[in-house]
């Protein structure tokens, strides 16, 4: 078996369905060979893409994500949505081509310190020397990009490694008769090169590649945080994407959730856990909420930037915090319990010893609810605010009228979608995806794509603002290629908002935050795509359901909506 092929080979033997990939001459075996396999090679249009759609299948599989680039600039396009991938917690494999072994250093094409450069992004750095060497690195990549804190690893595979050795000796010229005595030590020296690369003592032996067990909490830690949750009177629960990191634990979660009714706010890829009519779950005004409780429970949620680093829970609150990464328990806030180990498997500890429902103070529940209903009233109203061009919260509303129970929502984009955020309902676990901590543009056709492979008969839609749009709508080419019909929603205000309405504010300029209104429907047609545009509220509704029936007759669609600019996020900025 050559190097691509034992590739492949592991790969098959982990359950992986997909390789992600942009071709490239250093990773070429790879790609035939998982073909041959049955492995399903997705070719994009950008390296960054192929991260995306990996981490995307990751999150809603919990089988590691696949890519494959070639050397160089293949590696570093790669590096954005790796960086992503590690602060999502996301298992991600990326394999990376470089030039041959024999050339390292030497000047050869696309040839630079690769291991160097990615080390930061990931949890490990996997270099192969020797052909021998490529099973047993692939199985460690896959077995440590699970365990513990989940997250990406990459993996170097030289060119010579890879192709079949006779093919390899012609490239090296290795047995040919040097005439001159110099001819013949350099021929030596190559043909010693080469037999080490190949030199080894059978057929390649494959493990069986298994995840680590998740960390289960303490007996005594679950007990402490159970009298904490008995006394308390105003509970809140913040739950985050760490929680939900694979189907099995998000059915899991939702069972301990309803057993305990606990106030709870959801967050990231726990959108949508218990879906949109769950009786003791809230949406709104989760800073005021957090700041009257006097119990707060963190699952899978840091406290970072999103909790003002802590401060949004006040000072007399009791804090449980309980989460993967033994870094993130004590940032920014001690909390009074602390759980290192999984979130998931915490709460369905604290159900287990809770026994029942919690018994939080019922004023305290009404109150949450009262509120939270009130600014869904407002809400409302705002959305049925007329403007020269269609309202943005409007919108929202008709495409959450649109949804299904099983539809998939992709997130990239500043203003429009965090404003969205507040009106979409995922219908259940699992069924949103946002870049994350990192707040990565240019996720969106990454995601989409991943996400429409795992879920082949879902509506998955793509939520786009006009300035993510452009870093990725030439993947709309990969879709069509790839007959993948994805339905893509640009809320275009021919700006970056999310910048602008502070900048504009604070320093008297709108520098470098303005667009123009660009017809990315005509764009996505150029692609071979289906494409729609609205520019009044009165046709949004008509326009959604042509687009939407585009969609499910197997064409990939956009529709370009030119949207009003509002103050709805005024204040938004973070830092």
């Amino acid at each position: 078996m050559n190097g691509g092929a034992r590739v492949a080979e592991v790969l098959q033997r982990a359950g992986v369905p997909f390789l992600f990939t942009l071709c490239g001459g250093h990773i070429s075996p790879i790609l035939v060979e998982s073909k041959k396999r049955g492995i399903r090679v997705v070719d994009v249009r950008q390296e960054s893409t192929a991260v995306f759609a990996a981490d995307a299948v990751a999150r809603l599989t919990g089988v590691p994500g696949i890519v494959a680039v070639t050397a160089g600039p293949g590696v570093t396009n790669a590096l954005t949505a790796l960086e992503n991938a590690r602060l999502a917690q996301s298992p991600v494999i990326l394999i990376g081509g470089a030039t041959a072994t024999f050339l390292k250093g030497r000047g050869s094409l696309q040839d630079i310190d690769q291991l160097a450069s990615v080390k930061p992004h990931v949890k490990a750095v996997l270099a192969a020397t020797r052909v021998t060497d490529v099973v047993p690195l692939m199985e460690e990549a896959i077995a440590a990009s699970l365990a513990g804190v989940p997250g990406p690893v990459f993996v170097e595979l030289p060119i010579d490694l890879l192709y079949a050795e006779e093919t390899v000796r012609k490239w090296y010229g290795a047995g040919s008769n040097g005439r001159s005595f110099m001819g013949r030590i350099e021929n030596w020296v190559i043909q010693r090169h080469v037999e080490r690369l190949f030199s080894e003592s059978g057929p390649p032996s494959f493990g069986q590649v298994q995840a680590e067990a998740a960390r289960i909490p303490g007996e005594g830690k679950v007990g402490r945080a159970q009298e904490l949750l008995r006394g308390a009177e105003k509970p809140v629960m913040v739950i985050g994407s760490q929680a939900v990191q694979s189907p099995i634990t998000a059915r899991g979660l939702v069972a301990a959730l309803h057993r305990m009714e606990v106030p709870v706010y959801l967050s990231g890829m726990a959108r949508g856990l218990l879906g949109p009519e769950c009786s003791f779950q809230l949406r709104h005004k989760r800073r005021d909420a957090l700041r009257e409780a006097d119990l707060v429970i963190l699952a899978g949620v840091p406290a970072d930037f999103r909790l003002d680093y802590g401060r949004h829970i006040g000072s007399g609150a009791k804090l449980i915090s309980a989460n993967l990464d033994r870094r993130e328990l004590t940032r920014n806030k001690l909390p009074d319990v602390a759980i290192h180990g999984d979130p998931a498997s915490f709460l369905s500890h604290l159900a287990d010893a809770l026994g029942g429902a919690c018994t939080a103070c019922p004023k305290w529940v009404a109150h949450l609810r009262q509120r939270d209903a009130l600014r869904g009233t407002q809400i409302a109203e705002m959305s049925n605010e007329s403007y020269e061009s269609v309202n943005p919260l409007g919108l929202a509303q008709a495409i959450d009228r649109e949804l299904t129970p099983a539809s998939v929502i992709i997130g990239d984009g500043g203003d429009f979608v965090a404003t969205a955020s507040y009106v979409v309902s995922p219908r259940g676990p699992l069924q949103w995806l946002d870049p994350g901590v990192f707040g990565t543009l240019g996720v969106g056709a990454g995601f989409a794509l991943g996400a429409k492979l795992v879920h082949p008969h879902a509506d998955v839609w793509l939520l786009y603002g006009d300035g993510a749009a452009g870093y990725s709508i030439m993947e709309f080419d990969t879709f069509v290629r790839h007959e993948l019909p994805i339905l893509a929603v640009v809320g275009n205000d021919a700006c970056w908002s999310q910048i602008a309405r502070e900048q504009v504010e604070i320093l008297g300029d709108s520098v470098g935050t303005d667009l123009i209104s660009t017809r990315y429907d005509q764009v996505a047609k150029g692609l071979g795509a289906r494409g729609f545009h609205v520019s009044q509220d009165e046709a949004v509704a008509k326009t959604l359901a042509a687009a939407l029936s585009t969609t499910r007759n197997g064409h990939p669609t956009l529709v370009n909506a030119l949207i009003a600019k509002t103050d709805f996020r005024k204040g938004s900025l973070s830092m």
